[in-house]
């Protein structure tokens, strides 16, 4: 289990707080994510949770020891994906992954083996610098896995991947957590949060504003809604949606449902950005 506590960082040292007093627990073996808009904290939060930033104050705790006590050791057993790939540009693909596995005292994968997972075999002799930003995402994220970690840390391992690719991305997410892999997922992409999360935390101006499962989060802060396709008076095709846990507006879906043509009727269910919003008037972007 990992245990986050009352945690804080201020970057200015002016009590300007980007990360202000945050407190969670992740289950072993389970996918946890970290969602937020661009400047919440959710950066912050996974490098010092990997020992990038120092703790200023409050605890990160690893099995119940101080990640501020870790030895190296620690880092063989975790792996880390960022937002912004952090390459060495002269080499190819292959290369980068070989010098990386030489950095570990564990058994490490095959490169080629990996590469090929991630969809990048074809490219494996291509330096890095030529690489696409979506292949050095991937690649990032092969890298991650080097080691068989048994904790991953992914900073949007999805971003500015085309539809296909981020679902094979998805695929070998998943795959880690059938193998008993703890993973903390930060993002502002709420639907690949509800694809993959057990829990999610929402992060805004550097504070946890809710924590539960995805569909504990629908049902408390959600709202039942019916979307209507009816032909009106006119002769056009009506659309209209109704919230029925509003009074008012379940007399008027009756009365729809009973007076006009109906075409098609269906139910809606919130969204993840759609709940963030409620709760914080933000967009995700």
């Amino acid at each position: 289990m990992i245990q986050v506590k009352n945690l804080h960082h201020d970057y200015s040292g002016k009590g300007k707080y980007a990360v202000n007093d945050i407190s969670f627990e992740i289950k072993k073996g389970e996918i946890f994510g970290f969602l937020g808009p661009s400047g919440a904290g959710k950066s912050t939060v996974q490098n010092i949770m990997t020992g990038l930033l120092k703790i200023q104050k409050g605890e990160v705790l690893n099995e119940g020891k101080s990640i501020s006590e870790m030895k190296n050791s620690f880092y063989n057993e975790i792996g880390v994906s960022f937002e912004h790939p952090n390459l060495y540009a002269k080499l190819t693909g292959y290369e980068n992954l070989k010098y990386y596995a030489g950095l570990f005292n564990v058994p490490t994968l095959d490169p080629m083996e990996l590469l090929d997972a991630v969809g990048l075999a074809e490219s494996a002799n291509k330096r890095a610098n030529a690489y696409s930003k979506g292949m050095k995402q991937r690649l990032v994220l092969a890298r991650a896995l080097l080691n068989n970690p048994s904790i991953l840390f992914l900073d949007e391992p999805t971003s500015g991947l085309d539809p296909a690719t981020a679902n094979k991305v998805k695929e070998i997410i998943k795959r880690k957590q059938q193998e008993g892999c703890t993973v903390f997922l930060t993002t502002h992409n709420m639907y690949a949060a509800e694809e993959l999360c057990n829990r999610v935390a929402f992060l805004n101006d550097g504070k946890i504003v809710a924590c539960d499962s995805p569909r504990n989060l629908k049902l408390q802060y959600g709202e039942n809604s019916v979307k209507v396709e009816y032909i009106g008076k006119d002769g056009d095709l009506k659309k209209k949606i109704f919230f029925l846990d509003n009074e008012d507006e379940r007399s008027r879906f009756n009365e729809v449902v009973n007076t006009e043509k109906i075409q098609t009727i269906h139910t809606q269910e919130a969204t993840l950005e759609q709940i963030f919003i409620k709760l914080t008037g933000r967009e995700l972007a």
